[in-house]
This record gives structure tokens, C-alpha cells and sequence, in this order.
């Protein structure tokens, strides 16, 4: 592939991983209330789930996902009933002044096997793959499904490079919410709040 096609594609994989998305929430959320290393275990295990939205595209299993209606909607509310789960949980947890470290973080393990099965029962990604790495494949160039493989690869290292920097953004941000205590033992709610967004935003969700 020419080298110019590669970085058109990575310059819209990092536009498209910067919008406000279930993915970049998710990282938020994770690093608001526990910290960059949450965040970072959470984008390790949403890069992984791409691995398998990767491999569905070249294989063609995100195309019959797209022509069932049956098996988009499956998938689409097994994610959203998930999310809405976690969202239920995380209400559940009593507010605690982590300014004060009296939370009990969560194991890493745990982040990033929610990472994977959060980004592999979201639908709308596979379909994302199905759309975009067509557009930059060079069908007279010849392998087609290695041409894919390689754009994969490149939105995979991207994504997990942007979702690094922006657990590190929001590790300072979530600084500056504890030095408010009122503010502090409302970070619970707030990632609960997240969570039940991105559920409602997956539900909502079109083929398209």
C-alpha cells in the first residue's frame, strides 16, 4: 500500500477515536473514578475486542451481521443490557471520598475483560470496519483481506495510543475533583452516569 493511503487513514482513525463515542467513554469513566492504570487496563481490553472487529470485516462476518437484522439487534442489546448492568452496580457502590483513598480499586484483570466484552457486544464497530477499510483497500494492488489486516492494525495501535493519552488527561482531571470533597463522593454517580449513557447510546443504535 502507498505510504500516503496509510496516513490518510490513521489521520481519520484518530478523528474518528476522538469523537465522543461508547469506547472513549468508557475510558473516561474508568479513569475519572480509579485513575490512569484503570484507563489504561480498560483501552487494552477495548483494543483487543478490536481485534475481533478486525477479523469479522476481512472474513466478511460483518457484512451477514449487517444483512441480519436478527443478529445486529442480538448483539446490540446484549451490549447495551451490559452497560446498563455495570451502570446498575456502579449506583449501587456507596459514596466514598476517594480523596481520601478509601475506594477499593478495581483489579486491572476485571477492567480489561470489561473492555473486551463491552467493545465486542457494540455492533455498530464491526460495521464501522465494514465501512471504513474498504474505502482506503486498493483492489489492483492485490491482497485485499492483507491490505485490510494492515489498516487494522494501524486504527488498533492508534486507538490504544489516543485512549493512553486521554486516560492521562482525565487521571488530572479526576485531581482536580478530588481536591473538591462534595465533588469527590459524587465520582461514583458520575461513571454510573456514563455507563447508563453509553447502554441508551448502543440500544439507540442504527444500521447505517
Amino acid at each position: 500500500m502507498e505510504i500516503e493511503t496509510i496516513f490518510s487513514f490513521l489521520g481519520v482513525a484518530v478523528l474518528l477515536t476522538l469523537a465522543p463515542g461508547p469506547d472513549i467513554l468508557f475510558v473516561i469513566a474508568q479513569s475519572l473514578s480509579q485513575g490512569k492504570q484503570a484507563g489504561i487496563a480498560t483501552a487494552l481490553g477495548l483494543c483487543t475486542g478490536l481485534l475481533v472487529h478486525i477479523s469479522a470485516a476481512v472474513l466478511g462476518v460483518s457484512a451477514v451481521i449487517y444483512q441480519s437484522a436478527l443478529a445486529f439487534a442480538i448483539v446490540k442489546y446484549a451490549g447495551a443490557a451490559y452497560l446498563l448492568y455495570l451502570a446498575w452496580q456502579t449506583f449501587r457502590e456507596q459514596d466514598s471520598s476517594l480523596a481520601f483513598g478509601q475506594q477499593k480499586p478495581m483489579a486491572y484483570a476485571s477492567l480489561y475483560k470489561k473492555g473486551i466484552v463491552m467493545n465486542v457486544l457494540n455492533p455498530k464497530v464491526s460495521l464501522f470496519f465494514l465501512a471504513l477499510l474498504p474505502q482506503f483497500v486498493d483492489p489492483s494492488v492485490g491482497r485485499v483481506p492483507q491490505q485490510m489486516l494492515l489498516l487494522g492494525a494501524v486504527f488498533l495501535i492508534q486507538a490504544l495510543v489516543v485512549f493512553t493519552l486521554v486516560s492521562i488527561g482525565a487521571e488530572k482531571l479526576r485531581h482536580l475533583l478530588l481536591s473538591n470533597e462534595r465533588i469527590a463522593k459524587r465520582i461514583n454517580r458520575l461513571k454510573g452516569a456514563l455507563f447508563a449513557l453509553i447502554g441508551i447510546q448502543i440500544a439507540f443504535s442504527e444500521r447505517s
